[in-house]
């Protein structure tokens, strides 16, 4: 995120990595990615650390907050028992109380330390050349041979703000009161409802069995990729599990070269229909996303304003898909 958390106390930070034997120096805030927030910690020592505090949801009775802590817990897991075997997993560091990977930071959220890896990585929209394309399509064909370990959550195909999707949908009647991009969200789901709905009504149709379940990453976007002395690694890997090639394949995959390097190093060949599924079902999670940001407390703040963007963005190409098909 690129603003830090209003709601979180700093000074958590440095009290918490205690438990990691860190005796952090200084945490310096990193404005990177968007989700989660970010920063890079010094130690006495001088090594450097990079810390994650994933946002939980906010519930009233805290189910909700302690399934998804269990949840992210289980991804870490899977995370590090493939960094044993896979190079290019860069997974969280074990706590020295119990090894564990991920401790509650304040009742919305929890943190992880990374090693601090030096390297570069690229945004979401970015578009890697043919040889990066290669090298990552490489590593996706190595995961999905890899098996499974017992901690590796299932992840269905159905898309997981779907409910929260229908049920906005169904309230723009009435005005929405979380903020100042409340009522401006409200308005772009009242008036592209009807396109909304037939991209679902879409998604279901296209949903069926889809094949065996591979590991998969679940996010493998140049966001999510750190160059590092001349290769790829992958990084964030709270979205880790079981689901079918395609989850990975839609967001690397841009010629029939790139499909046609993957089935050569696993003889299966990519599903052209799974691959839109995903496509789809990626453009409806963003939209559900962003509206349940807009329907929750919110500010005027650069990560909003960048929510604001994207959520049109994804609206107006589902919009247009629905035009497309029609």
């Amino acid at each position: 995120m690129r603003s830090k958390p209003a709601d979180l106390d700093e000074s958590l930070l440095t009290s918490t990595l205690e438990a990691w034997g860190i005796e952090a120096t200084g945490a310096a805030y990193a404005p990177v990615g968007f989700g989660d927030h970010h920063w890079i910690a010094t130690g006495a020592d001088g090594r450097r650390w990079f810390l994650t505090a994933a946002t939980l949801p906010a519930e009233p009775d805290e189910r909700g907050s302690r399934a998804a802590f269990r949840e992210l817990g289980r991804a870490l897991e899977t995370a590090a028992a493939l960094s044993a075997t896979l190079g290019f997993v860069v997974a969280h560091v074990p706590d020295l109380d119990g090894g564990a990977l991920l401790r509650p930071l304040a009742p919305r959220y929890a943190l992880s330390v990374f090693p601090f890896v030096e390297g570069v990585t690229g945004d979401f929209g970015d578009e890697p050349s043919d040889q990066e394309r290669a090298q990552v399509i490489d590593l996706l064909a190595e995961l999905h041979a890899t098996p499974p370990p017992p901690s590796a959550p299932l992840r269905p195909l159905e898309p997981a703000g779907r409910a929260a999707l229908e049920r906005a949908l169904a309230e723009t009647g009435r005005p929405w009161t979380g903020g100042p991009y409340a009522e401006r969200a409200r308005a772009l789901l009242a008036r592209h409802a009807g396109a909304l709905r037939a991209r679902l009504r879409d998604f279901d149709r296209g949903s069926r069995d889809l094949g065996p379940l591979v590991l998969t990453h679940g996010e493998p976007h140049p966001g999510n990729l750190l160059r590092h002395r001349g290769r790829c690694l992958l990084v964030d890997w709270d979205t880790v599990g079981l689901a079918v090639p395609e989850r990975d394949l839609w967001l690397v995959a841009r010629t029939p070269e790139d499909l046609a390097r993957y089935a050569a190093a696993t003889g299966r060949t990519p599903d052209p229909a799974a691959l839109a599924l995903y496509r789809l079902r990626w453009s409806l999670d963003d939209v559900a996303g962003y509206v349940a940001w807009f329907r929750a407390p919110h500010g005027h703040t650069r990560d909003a304003e960048l929510s604001w963007q994207f959520l049109t963005g994804a609206v107006d190409d589902l919009a247009d898909g629905v035009a497309s098909a029609l």
